[in-house]
């Protein structure tokens, strides 16, 4: 199969190899998967370039976690049914050497998920990671149906589709962008009043369309918004908080224990397994009633997976795909 991969850490022009490597085969219990499009997500390139001290986990590595395709074969255990059905792909990569970025991935049968035929693959390859952080952020700590969630950087990747599942889960949506520039870019069917982090006053701006508080924070930068925070969260409420900006991220202890705010730390690799497999149902349950959209920046052909690497790490607008070729 054709396939990219590295053998060390490092710059994405300088370790990602792209060439032919043996097919797969799968296991017991197992799915192949004939990948169409492989998402790539901040996660992949961070374990590529050894983020936070982070060292080799196999000699070889195939990036990536997510996808969609169809499955082509199944080990045994497997309803032989499953071959010809379109799939998106999660946690490919998660614990395990090789991930989507091939012609074809082996994952266990339940992280290949049905994906209905009218949804095509740039969305089913863009649900897993980011989709199953932004479940796990508004739905952990129970239902939103009633409540007021708000959430961060909702022009993000995960910060997009939690603000959908909110709504969709019945919630109001109060939202923040970094900058007034940006608030022209917020869907206004999703999202009740959106605020920029850079207006005089976002605190205020956030109480006056929820006097009593939120109930729900999503969190894409709390070493940034940790005071914010403490200013707009209601009695009780859930800081659900999937990145920082400060590796040590100071807190206001005091005000946040007085008014029984908790504090949820969300690491995607290590959610747990139901957990995990409840977003992957609700995921493709959303996005068959057409409550789940993405917005898809640039895509590039597995050839140039370098270049889709450096365009994650430099930021930017939309979900980074690669695609296979057939």
């Amino acid at each position: 199969m054709l396939a990219s991969w590295y053998d060390e850490q490092g710059p994405a022009t300088d370790v990602l190899r792209v060439g032919e490597l043996p097919d797969p085969e799968p296991g017991p219990g197992e799915v192949r998967v004939r990948v169409t499009v492989s998402g790539v997500n901040p996660g992949d390139t961070k374990k590529r370039r050894g983020w936070l001290g982070s060292s080799m986990p196999y000699p070889r590595v195939i990036p990536h976690s997510d996808a969609a395709g169809v499955v082509d074969a199944v080990g045994d255990g497997v309803d032989a049914r499953r071959v010809g059905q379109r799939v998106w792909v999660y946690g490919a990569q998660s614990y395990r050497p090789f991930g989507t970025a091939a012609q074809y991935t082996v994952v266990p049968e339940d992280l290949a998920v049905p994906l209905p035929d009218h949804l095509g693959d740039e969305l089913g390859a863009s649900l897993g990671i980011p989709g199953i952080t932004a479940h796990r952020a508004v739905f952990s700590d129970g239902p939103v149906d009633g409540r007021t969630v708000l959430v961060h950087g909702v022009l993000g990747g995960v910060g997009s589709l939690a603000a959908q599942l909110a709504r969709w889960g019945g919630a109001t949506v109060l939202a923040t962008v970094r900058r007034g520039d940006d608030l022209d870019r917020v869907d206004t069917a999703v999202v009740s009043h959106a605020v920029a982090l850079d207006s005089a006053d976002p605190a205020t701006a956030i109480r006056t369309r929820a006097p009593e508080g939120v109930d729900r924070i999503i969190e894409v930068a709390l070493s940034d918004n940790a005071d914010l925070d403490t200013a707009v969260a209601a009695t009780d409420a859930v800081i659900a908080a999937y990145a920082t900006r400060a590796d040590r991220t100071e807190i206001p202890f005091w005000p946040l224990l007085f008014n029984n705010v908790t504090l949820r730390l969300l690491g995607s690799d290590d959610f747990p397994a139901e957990a995990r497999r409840q977003a992957a149902r609700d995921l493709t349950a959303a996005a068959a009633v057409g409550a789940l959209t993405v917005d898809v920046g640039d895509r590039y052909p597995l050839e140039n997976i370098a270049k889709a690497h450096d365009r994650v790490d430099a930021g930017g607008r939309g979900r980074v795909l690669v695609t296979i070729p057939q």
